[in-house]
Protein backbone atom coordinates (compact mmCIF):
# COMPACT_ATOMS: atom_id res chain seq x y z
CA UNK A 1 0.00 0.00 0.00
CA UNK A 2 1.46 3.54 -1.05
CA UNK A 3 1.13 5.33 2.02
CA UNK A 4 1.69 8.55 0.04
CA UNK A 5 -1.12 7.62 -1.99
CA UNK A 6 -3.62 11.18 -2.05
CA UNK A 7 -1.33 13.41 -0.63
CA UNK A 8 -0.24 16.42 -2.54
CA UNK A 9 3.40 16.64 -3.26
CA UNK A 10 5.87 18.23 -0.90
CA UNK A 11 6.62 21.63 -2.31
CA UNK A 12 10.34 22.50 -2.52
CA UNK A 13 12.04 25.81 -2.64
CA UNK A 14 13.31 24.93 -6.30
CA UNK A 15 9.37 25.43 -7.10
CA UNK A 16 9.63 28.54 -5.14
CA UNK A 17 12.36 29.93 -6.98
CA UNK A 18 10.80 28.53 -10.67
CA UNK A 19 7.38 30.49 -9.92
CA UNK A 20 8.84 33.59 -8.56
CA UNK A 21 11.57 33.59 -11.62
CA UNK A 22 14.34 33.68 -9.29
CA UNK A 23 17.27 31.59 -8.18
CA UNK A 24 16.88 28.92 -5.71
CA UNK A 25 19.48 30.91 -3.56
CA UNK A 26 17.84 34.17 -4.25
CA UNK A 27 14.98 32.48 -3.01
CA UNK A 28 16.54 31.24 -0.17
CA UNK A 29 17.42 34.32 1.26
CA UNK A 30 14.52 35.66 0.55
CA UNK A 31 12.61 33.80 3.01
CA UNK A 32 14.70 34.41 5.20
CA UNK A 33 14.43 37.18 7.82
CA UNK A 34 18.11 37.42 8.79
CA UNK A 35 18.54 37.52 5.10
CA UNK A 36 16.23 39.48 3.54
CA UNK A 37 17.49 42.82 3.24
CA UNK A 38 20.04 41.32 1.15
CA UNK A 39 16.99 40.70 -1.67
CA UNK A 40 15.59 43.82 -4.01
CA UNK A 41 12.51 44.57 -1.97
CA UNK A 42 10.21 43.82 -5.03
CA UNK A 43 11.90 40.53 -5.26
CA UNK A 44 11.49 39.33 -1.97
CA UNK A 45 7.64 40.39 -1.59
CA UNK A 46 7.30 37.83 -4.78
CA UNK A 47 9.17 35.44 -3.24
CA UNK A 48 7.33 35.83 -0.22
CA UNK A 49 4.19 35.78 -2.12
CA UNK A 50 4.86 32.38 -4.30
CA UNK A 51 5.84 30.72 -1.22
CA UNK A 52 2.87 31.50 0.12
CA UNK A 53 0.60 30.83 -2.90
CA UNK A 54 2.03 27.79 -3.13
CA UNK A 55 2.09 26.28 0.73
CA UNK A 56 5.95 26.47 1.02
CA UNK A 57 7.21 25.34 4.10
CA UNK A 58 10.78 24.81 4.64
CA UNK A 59 12.66 22.09 6.37
CA UNK A 60 14.45 23.01 9.71
CA UNK A 61 16.69 20.11 9.52
CA UNK A 62 17.61 20.55 6.11
CA UNK A 63 18.31 24.15 6.77
CA UNK A 64 20.26 22.73 9.86
CA UNK A 65 22.52 20.66 7.86
CA UNK A 66 23.36 23.38 5.88
CA UNK A 67 24.20 25.83 8.67
CA UNK A 68 25.63 23.84 11.31
CA UNK A 69 22.54 25.22 13.61
CA UNK A 70 19.47 23.23 15.26
CA UNK A 71 17.29 26.58 14.72
CA UNK A 72 16.09 25.87 18.58
CA UNK A 73 16.67 28.03 21.43
CA UNK A 74 16.08 27.11 25.33
CA UNK A 75 14.54 29.01 27.49
CA UNK A 76 14.63 28.57 31.40
CA UNK A 77 11.67 30.21 33.03
CA UNK A 78 11.80 30.71 37.13
CA UNK A 79 8.27 30.66 37.57
CA UNK A 80 5.36 29.82 34.76
CA UNK A 81 2.83 30.03 37.44
CA UNK A 82 3.52 33.79 38.15
CA UNK A 83 1.60 36.14 35.45
CA UNK A 84 4.31 38.16 34.58
CA UNK A 85 6.05 35.28 32.40
CA UNK A 86 3.64 34.09 30.03
CA UNK A 87 3.84 37.69 28.68
CA UNK A 88 7.88 37.21 28.49
CA UNK A 89 7.59 34.14 26.50
CA UNK A 90 5.02 35.40 23.92
CA UNK A 91 7.42 38.21 23.24
CA UNK A 92 10.43 35.26 22.77
CA UNK A 93 8.46 33.26 21.02
CA UNK A 94 7.03 36.12 18.32
CA UNK A 95 10.69 37.39 17.83
CA UNK A 96 12.17 33.85 17.41
CA UNK A 97 9.31 32.63 15.02
CA UNK A 98 9.86 35.60 12.71
CA UNK A 99 13.81 34.41 12.42
CA UNK A 100 12.22 30.72 12.26
CA UNK A 101 13.59 29.57 15.54
CA UNK A 102 11.84 27.11 18.18
CA UNK A 103 11.96 27.82 21.54
CA UNK A 104 12.40 24.78 24.25
CA UNK A 105 10.73 26.34 26.96
CA UNK A 106 11.69 25.39 31.01
CA UNK A 107 10.27 25.80 34.17
CA UNK A 108 12.72 25.51 36.98
CA UNK A 109 10.54 26.48 39.82
CA UNK A 110 13.58 28.11 41.09
CA UNK A 111 15.11 25.22 41.85
CA UNK A 112 19.00 25.74 41.49
CA UNK A 113 19.42 22.45 41.03
CA UNK A 114 16.74 21.67 38.45
CA UNK A 115 18.05 24.79 36.45
CA UNK A 116 21.45 23.10 35.94
CA UNK A 117 19.67 20.07 34.79
CA UNK A 118 17.29 21.82 32.61
CA UNK A 119 20.85 24.16 31.00
CA UNK A 120 22.61 20.48 30.37
CA UNK A 121 19.63 18.64 28.77
CA UNK A 122 19.07 21.69 26.60
CA UNK A 123 22.59 21.47 25.73
CA UNK A 124 22.55 17.92 25.15
CA UNK A 125 19.71 18.65 22.33
CA UNK A 126 22.33 20.76 20.31
CA UNK A 127 19.97 24.27 21.17
CA UNK A 128 21.75 27.33 19.29
CA UNK A 129 21.87 29.15 22.47
CA UNK A 130 19.49 30.28 26.00
CA UNK A 131 17.23 32.85 27.33
CA UNK A 132 16.70 32.74 30.77
CA UNK A 133 15.19 34.63 33.14
CA UNK A 134 16.36 32.39 36.06
CA UNK A 135 19.78 34.40 36.76
CA UNK A 136 20.53 34.32 40.37
CA UNK A 137 23.73 36.75 41.64
CA UNK A 138 25.74 33.53 42.86
CA UNK A 139 29.08 32.49 41.40
CA UNK A 140 28.74 28.94 41.24
CA UNK A 141 25.77 30.51 38.56
CA UNK A 142 27.95 32.65 36.74
CA UNK A 143 30.75 30.15 36.38
CA UNK A 144 28.03 27.20 34.90
CA UNK A 145 26.68 29.89 32.47
CA UNK A 146 30.18 30.54 30.96
CA UNK A 147 30.92 27.22 30.31
CA UNK A 148 28.49 26.30 28.74
CA UNK A 149 30.08 27.37 25.32
CA UNK A 150 26.53 29.32 23.63
CA UNK A 151 25.12 32.37 23.05
CA UNK A 152 22.94 33.48 26.44
CA UNK A 153 20.73 36.11 26.82
CA UNK A 154 19.39 37.23 30.19
CA UNK A 155 15.87 38.38 30.36
CA UNK A 156 13.89 40.34 33.58
CA UNK A 157 17.21 39.59 35.55
CA UNK A 158 20.97 40.81 34.83
CA UNK A 159 23.75 40.06 36.91
CA UNK A 160 25.84 42.72 38.91
CA UNK A 161 28.98 42.92 36.10
CA UNK A 162 27.62 42.80 32.86
CA UNK A 163 28.89 39.64 31.93
CA UNK A 164 26.00 38.46 29.67
CA UNK A 165 23.37 40.58 27.55
CA UNK A 166 20.23 41.58 29.49
CA UNK A 167 17.13 43.15 28.89
CA UNK A 168 15.79 44.40 32.20
CA UNK A 169 13.30 47.22 33.50
CA UNK A 170 15.08 49.90 35.64
CA UNK A 171 13.94 48.29 38.59
CA UNK A 172 15.53 50.89 41.02
CA UNK A 173 13.85 53.82 38.61
CA UNK A 174 10.15 52.01 39.03
CA UNK A 175 10.12 52.10 43.29
CA UNK A 176 11.52 55.49 42.80
CA UNK A 177 8.22 56.16 40.90
CA UNK A 178 6.47 54.27 43.80
CA UNK A 179 7.91 56.23 46.83
CA UNK A 180 7.27 59.66 44.94
CA UNK A 181 3.70 58.98 44.53
CA UNK A 182 3.24 58.05 48.01
CA UNK A 183 5.13 61.16 49.27
CA UNK A 184 2.85 63.43 47.06
CA UNK A 185 0.19 61.54 48.67
CA UNK A 186 1.73 63.46 52.22
CA UNK A 187 2.95 59.66 53.26
CA UNK A 188 6.12 59.44 55.67
CA UNK A 189 6.19 56.24 57.47
CA UNK A 190 6.62 53.87 54.61
CA UNK A 191 7.35 50.27 54.48
CA UNK A 192 9.07 48.37 51.79
CA UNK A 193 8.64 44.17 51.76
CA UNK A 194 11.76 43.12 49.58
CA UNK A 195 12.46 40.25 47.47
CA UNK A 196 15.26 38.15 48.26
CA UNK A 197 18.18 39.36 47.36
CA UNK A 198 20.13 36.85 45.89
CA UNK A 199 17.90 38.00 42.56
CA UNK A 200 19.08 41.34 40.92
CA UNK A 201 15.36 42.23 40.82
CA UNK A 202 15.03 41.96 45.07
CA UNK A 203 17.77 43.35 44.83
CA UNK A 204 17.81 46.74 42.65
CA UNK A 205 14.35 47.06 44.06
CA UNK A 206 15.78 47.15 47.48
CA UNK A 207 18.32 49.71 47.19
CA UNK A 208 16.02 51.95 44.96
CA UNK A 209 13.58 51.81 47.95
CA UNK A 210 16.66 53.13 50.26
CA UNK A 211 18.24 55.68 47.53
CA UNK A 212 14.21 57.18 46.74
CA UNK A 213 13.54 57.60 50.22
CA UNK A 214 16.87 59.34 51.08
CA UNK A 215 16.20 61.55 47.76
CA UNK A 216 12.90 62.48 49.49
CA UNK A 217 14.68 63.29 52.91
CA UNK A 218 13.34 60.21 54.49
CA UNK A 219 15.04 58.17 56.85
CA UNK A 220 14.61 54.51 56.03
CA UNK A 221 13.21 52.47 59.16
CA UNK A 222 15.28 49.42 59.33
CA UNK A 223 11.95 48.08 61.66
CA UNK A 224 9.51 48.89 58.39
CA UNK A 225 11.79 46.64 55.69
CA UNK A 226 11.20 42.83 55.89
CA UNK A 227 12.94 40.60 53.15
CA UNK A 228 11.26 37.74 51.90
CA UNK A 229 12.49 34.30 50.66
CA UNK A 230 9.86 34.32 47.28
CA UNK A 231 7.85 36.83 45.32
CA UNK A 232 4.88 34.89 46.06
CA UNK A 233 1.48 35.87 47.59
CA UNK A 234 1.96 33.72 50.66
CA UNK A 235 5.35 35.34 51.54
CA UNK A 236 3.80 38.89 51.12
CA UNK A 237 1.33 37.72 53.79
CA UNK A 238 4.02 36.38 55.92
CA UNK A 239 5.83 39.70 55.72
CA UNK A 240 3.05 41.71 55.88
CA UNK A 241 1.36 40.14 59.45
CA UNK A 242 5.45 40.27 60.77
CA UNK A 243 5.43 44.40 60.01
CA UNK A 244 2.10 44.61 61.48
CA UNK A 245 3.00 43.01 64.72
CA UNK A 246 5.74 45.12 64.93
CA UNK A 247 3.94 47.63 66.34
CA UNK A 248 5.93 50.52 64.30
CA UNK A 249 3.88 52.85 62.60
CA UNK A 250 3.45 53.18 58.88
CA UNK A 251 1.03 54.47 56.84
CA UNK A 252 1.88 52.79 53.40
CA UNK A 253 3.97 49.34 52.17
CA UNK A 254 5.46 49.14 48.61
CA UNK A 255 6.05 45.66 47.84
CA UNK A 256 8.44 44.51 45.95
CA UNK A 257 5.98 42.78 43.41
CA UNK A 258 2.06 42.69 42.65
CA UNK A 259 2.24 39.29 44.03
CA UNK A 260 3.34 40.06 47.65
CA UNK A 261 1.17 43.22 47.54
CA UNK A 262 -2.11 40.73 47.07
CA UNK A 263 -0.15 39.07 50.56
CA UNK A 264 -0.90 42.18 51.82
CA UNK A 265 -4.62 42.47 51.07
CA UNK A 266 -5.38 39.53 52.55
CA UNK A 267 -3.74 40.33 56.01
CA UNK A 268 -5.18 43.64 55.94
CA UNK A 269 -8.76 42.39 55.56
CA UNK A 270 -8.33 39.62 58.15
CA UNK A 271 -7.49 42.45 60.75
CA UNK A 272 -9.88 44.83 59.42
CA UNK A 273 -7.80 47.33 58.08
CA UNK A 274 -8.48 49.72 55.28
CA UNK A 275 -6.70 49.41 52.60
CA UNK A 276 -6.10 52.81 51.49
CA UNK A 277 -7.59 54.15 54.26
CA UNK A 278 -5.62 53.14 57.12
CA UNK A 279 -2.67 51.70 54.73
CA UNK A 280 -1.88 52.56 51.23
CA UNK A 281 -0.52 49.45 49.09
CA UNK A 282 2.01 49.79 45.98
CA UNK A 283 2.97 46.71 43.84
CA UNK A 284 5.48 46.45 41.01
CA UNK A 285 5.03 44.63 37.39
CA UNK A 286 1.59 45.38 36.71
CA UNK A 287 0.42 41.48 36.56
CA UNK A 288 -2.82 40.60 34.53
CA UNK A 289 -6.26 41.34 36.79
CA UNK A 290 -4.26 43.64 38.92
CA UNK A 291 -6.80 46.19 38.24
CA UNK A 292 -9.82 44.05 39.58
CA UNK A 293 -7.80 43.64 42.53
CA UNK A 294 -10.19 44.89 45.39
CA UNK A 295 -9.14 47.39 45.69
CA UNK A 296 -8.11 48.10 42.23
CA UNK A 297 -3.78 48.08 42.60
CA UNK A 298 -1.60 50.38 41.99
CA UNK A 299 1.60 49.44 40.55
CA UNK A 300 4.62 49.98 38.43
CA UNK A 301 4.06 48.86 35.37
CA UNK A 302 6.76 46.59 32.99
CA UNK A 303 6.69 45.96 29.31
CA UNK A 304 6.60 42.52 29.78
CA UNK A 305 6.55 41.44 25.90
CA UNK A 306 8.83 43.87 24.77
CA UNK A 307 11.67 42.32 27.50
CA UNK A 308 11.01 38.98 25.77
CA UNK A 309 11.27 39.90 22.28
CA UNK A 310 13.99 42.49 23.11
CA UNK A 311 16.30 39.42 24.60
CA UNK A 312 14.78 37.20 21.66
CA UNK A 313 16.66 40.12 19.01
CA UNK A 314 19.72 40.29 21.47
CA UNK A 315 19.96 36.42 21.30
CA UNK A 316 19.75 36.44 17.43
CA UNK A 317 22.47 39.32 17.27
CA UNK A 318 24.79 36.93 19.20
CA UNK A 319 24.40 33.89 16.88
CA UNK A 320 25.44 36.30 14.15
CA UNK A 321 28.16 37.91 16.15
CA UNK A 322 29.13 36.13 18.83
CA UNK A 323 32.55 37.94 19.96
CA UNK A 324 30.11 41.29 20.02
CA UNK A 325 30.21 43.16 23.45
CA UNK A 326 27.11 42.05 26.38
CA UNK A 327 24.73 44.49 25.22
CA UNK A 328 22.27 45.85 28.55
CA UNK A 329 19.30 47.09 27.91
CA UNK A 330 16.89 49.05 30.34
CA UNK A 331 13.44 49.38 29.37
CA UNK A 332 11.54 51.99 30.93
CA UNK A 333 8.73 51.14 33.60
CA UNK A 334 5.58 53.64 34.27
CA UNK A 335 3.28 54.38 37.87
CA UNK A 336 -0.43 53.11 37.41
CA UNK A 337 -2.18 54.96 40.19
CA UNK A 338 -5.10 52.96 41.03
CA UNK A 339 -7.80 52.31 44.13
CA UNK A 340 -4.90 51.14 46.71
CA UNK A 341 -2.94 54.47 47.72
CA UNK A 342 -4.87 57.72 48.98
CA UNK A 343 -3.58 60.29 51.56
CA UNK A 344 -2.87 58.89 54.63
CA UNK A 345 -5.08 58.92 57.77
CA UNK A 346 -5.35 62.72 59.25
Amino acid sequence: MNRNAGRAPRVRLKDVARAADVHPGTASRALNVETRQLVNEETARRVVAAAERLGYRANPIARGLKTSRSYTVGVLIPDLTNPLFPPIVRGIQDRLDEAAYTPLIANTDNDADRERADLEAMRARDVDGFITATARRDPELISLLNGLGLPLVLVNRRLDHGVFPSVVVDDRDGIRLAVEHLVHLGHRRIAHLAAPQNLSTGHLRYQGFLEAMRTVRLEPDPELILIGDALVESEGERLCAELLDRGREFTAIVAANDLMALGCYDVLEARAIDCPGAVSVVGFNDMPFAAHFDPPLTTIRVPHYELGKRSAELLLGRLETPDAPAAQELLEPTLVVRGSTASPPG
